[in-house]
């Protein structure tokens, strides 16, 4: 489902316009971008937590030369089901 999909999805569902539905959906995500940065955590109860986690540098081989490479360290986003997410898929 594409960003725009699920506009109109919550536009339906929550009897919204599209541009209302779109502003609400910009600004979870801009909310949950927002924890992920100052707590590293943002949880969701029953449908899931996001977290984010440092990744250590690490050494790689670029495929096209074949030669190792230093990739460097960072922070990457985490993404875990909760309870109800998971019995819904299945």
């Amino acid at each position: 489902m594409s960003k725009t999909e699920l506009v109109e999805f919550v536009a339906a569902k929550a009897g919204l316009t599209k541009a209302d539905a779109l502003r609400a959906l910009d600004a979870v995500l801009e909310g949950v971008t927002t924890g992920l940065k100052k707590e590293k955590k943002v949880a969701l109860v029953g449908f899931g937590t996001f977290s984010a986690k440092k990744r250590a540098a690490r050494e790689g081989i670029n495929p096209l030369t074949k030669k190792s490479i230093k990739i460097p360290a960072k922070v990457v986003a985490s993404f875990k089901a909760g309870s109800k997410l998971k019995d819904a898929l299945n």
